[in-house]
């Protein structure tokens, strides 16, 4: 079986098509979508970088929790030197001032 010339001249024609406009265009478009790809893939790595900034940041912050009763007991301990060592500057009166107690120990642990 033989083709026609009008036959193949039309298959040479939808090659030359294909080679010519269909090929470029395809380039073009698998092109775009690899920069897409590529801007995508930068701001994914940014992202990730400042998300594991915030997690490294805040990864302390169940702690503040206790922060206070810390601060008060360290309040507590410092007032307690103070009047020591007030009654110790002050060896001619007499050491009846009452010593405050001692701060009780935060605990430390998580909530």
């Amino acid at each position: 079986m033989t083709l026609s010339d009008e036959v193949l001249f039309l298959w040479w024609l939808a090659l030359g098509i294909a080679l010519f406009v269909v090929v470029p265009v395809v380039v073009l478009l698998l092109h775009r979508l690899l920069r897409a790809v590529e801007r995508t893939q930068a701001a994914v790595v940014d992202l990730w970088n400042t998300a594991t900034t915030v997690a490294r940041n805040t990864a302390t912050t169940w702690q503040l929790g206790g922060t206070g009763d810390a601060l008060d007991a360290l309040k507590v301990e410092a007032l307690r030197h103070d009047a020591l060592l007030d009654a110790a500057a002050r060896p001619t009166q007499e050491a009846t001032a009452p010593v405050p107690p001692a701060a009780p120990q935060p605990t430390g642990g998580r909530p």
